[in-house]
């Protein structure tokens, strides 16, 4: 039985979430005007018309991922990922059910001061013991959201949660895939056929292309092919206009991310220095401006979207490009909440390749420009992609890098995790300054490189992870050398790095000359480059393996097996012995 809720001092105060009872002409209004972009994907959550929906169904291709052409708002395209939606096939990519009868009723009165529309609401009985706590809630949120027509105005302030797949919601709400089968239904983007056909036509709408890298793998994470693309695509507009004919000249913004994840002591200028000599060793020949963001706090990110609304001008296209988990989609997330409006809110999950079609989003740049999302590039050389998904919780990095230094001497070497290893086997000096810089979680282990390969027999999978279990050390690949003769003229900062794709990268400092040999799976990028990080840690490391929760798990788990082993034994020759005496 439904139960009132009486007026509170004169206002009537509502939760934007508890589900209320409605008249049917004013939800069947509220629907008419939340139908927009895609065929009304934008809806909030659970407010469509069946009889349209359906109609857009039929028109959906199951299988298929939305190109970013006028062509596929005849589809319903998931808001979160770009896949077309159908309700046919669970075991499909695009799979979604239909909201719940309950789901439907989201909404509440209010009025542009928030002042009462009448005595009552009416709420189901299961809200009645959240009313409290909402209320509390509704009168912390601004009111700035709601729309002035007029003094006399009534507007419905609703839920900005969209209608998404089944897979879009499973990494919202629990960060996994909903089912990983189907993760392998889908063809890999190509960006050269969808993307980069487009960039090099000479004409039509300017073309703007951002490009996300993470500074925390800037050389794995970096687009290549899209460098060399995008600036052939330059060159051959440039060449155009020098004949006085109209072209289309695209721009190549770099933005690189997750600047929160580097140590404070590096400044500013000298990463953007540093950025740009890196994107030229890339293929990018000229960059239109660098933004240094982080999208969790915030950083750059208003400078950033007014440069790309100017490059845009009235009528171009923007394209954000990057490879997989680079963080393209949380950062037009971060760009929508600044510029604030109705925006479609992207799916954001610690999963690689998290969004599969090319998004078309409003409510960012003005007139008729558009901005698109696209799918993460795949890069097979980032080690990270060989790895299930409860090794790459480890390798991923979330809190801010701290420096794990160590001094090496001729003959020794560090480990890692069982991704890496580097032994130093020549140098013109007694000892060289090492410093790991990767996740946290990853252990190390600091030896002599005789016993290397026992180390690597005993251990990987084990105390040394990733891999995680001895079994799926065979299944990354072949166990690899690499030669690099580095050198450095101080001992003070370091002086060179030597980055692994997908994983971190080791800094060394020294004054005078030294020959490594890197050793990691067959495939993976390993790159020297100038040292992005100048400082180490104020301590050195012991030898042997770090402090970790992975090493303790490894070494209780083999303390277990041997006392297990040690029992079995004695009650077989327990068993041996009653036998003979009998």
């Amino acid at each position: 039985m439904l139960h009132r809720v009486a007026k509170l001092n004169g206002k009537l105060l509502a939760a934007s979430r508890t589900r209320k009872c409605f008249p049917q002409s004013i939800s069947s209004a509220y629907c008419s005007h939340l139908k927009r972009k895609n065929g009304g994907i934008e809806e909030a959550a659970g407010i469509h018309h069946n009889s349209s929906l359906g109609t857009q169904l039929q028109k959906s291709r199951p299988w298929g991922r939305s190109e970013g052409h006028e062509s596929d708002s005849e589809h319903l395209v998931c808001p979160g990922c770009g896949v077309f939606m159908q309700n046919e096939q669970p075991k499909a990519p695009g799979f979604f059910t239909k909201p719940s009868e309950k789901v439907k009723k989201k909404r509440v009165w209010v009025d542009v001061k928030g002042e009462n529309l009448g005595d009552e609401i009416w709420l189901n009985p299961d809200d009645e013991g959240e009313i409290s706590n909402q209320i509390k809630v509704q009168e912390s949120e601004p009111r700035s959201n709601i729309s002035q027509e007029g003094e006399n105005n009534v507007n419905l302030k609703k839920a900005e949660t969209p209608v998404v797949c089944a897979r879009c919601h499973s990494l919202r709400n629990y960060g996994k895939v909903k089912d990983e089968s189907v993760e392998n239904l889908l063809p890999d983007f190509d960006f050269e056929v969808t993307v980069g056909a487009r960039l090099m036509k000479t004409t039509g709408s300017r073309s703007t292309v951002v490009m996300v890298v993470d500074t925390v793998d800037f050389d794995g994470s970096f687009p290549r092919r899209v460098a060399v693309l995008v600036s052939k695509a330059m060159e051959e507009g440039a060449h155009v206009w020098k004949e006085g004919k109209s072209g289309n000249v695209p721009r190549l913004v770099l933005v690189a991310t997750k600047l929160d994840l580097l140590p404070t002591q590096v400044t500013p200028q000298r990463l953007e220095n540093w950025v740009r000599r890196r994107s030229r060793f890339g293929g990018a020949e000229k960059l239109h401006g660098v933004h240094l963001v982080s999208s969790h706090k915030g950083w750059g990110i208003k400078n950033l979207a007014e440069h790309i609304k100017q490059l845009a001008g009235p009528r171009g296209n923007v394209w954000v490009i990057g490879a997989q988990n680079v963080g393209k989609s949380t950062l037009i997330n971060a760009i929508g909440k600044h510029v604030g409006g109705k925006v479609t809110q992207l799916t954001e999950a610690p999963v690689p390749g998290t969004t599969l079609g090319i998004l078309r989003i409003e409510g960012i740049l003005p007139d008729k420009a558009k901005l698109y999302d696209t799918p993460g590039l795949l890069q097979p050389y980032q080690i990270s992609t060989r790895l299930n998904r409860e090794e790459q919780k480890l390798v991923q990095i979330k809190k801010e890098l701290k420096p794990r230094s160590y001094r090496l001497a001729v003959g020794q070497c560090v480990h890692v995790g069982g991704l890496m290893r580097v032994d130093i086997e020549e140098a013109s000096v007694q000892s060289v300054y090492v410093t790991v810089w990767a996740s946290p979680l990853i252990p190390l282990h600091m030896g002599k490189v005789e016993n290397a390969e026992v180390i690597r027999e005993h251990h990987f999978g084990l105390q040394l992870q990733p891999p995680i279990g001895v079994e799926r050390v065979s299944e990354l690949g072949e166990w690899q050398r690499r030669e690099f003769k580095v050198s450095g003229n101080s001992w003070d900062f370091n002086s060179v790095d030597i980055a692994t794709a997908g994983l971190g990268w080791l800094s060394f400092g020294l004054k005078g000359d030294a020959t490594l040999a890197v050793w990691t799976y067959d495939g993976v990028d390993v790159k020297e480059r100038s040292a992005l990080i100048l400082d180490r840690a104020r301590f050195f490391e012991d030898a042997g393996f770090t402090v970790s929760n992975v090493v303790s798990k490894a070494d209780k788990k083999k303390s277990n097996d041997a006392e297990v082993n040690k029992r079995k034994d004695r009650k077989g020759k327990k068993s041996k012995v009653e036998i003979g005496e009998t």
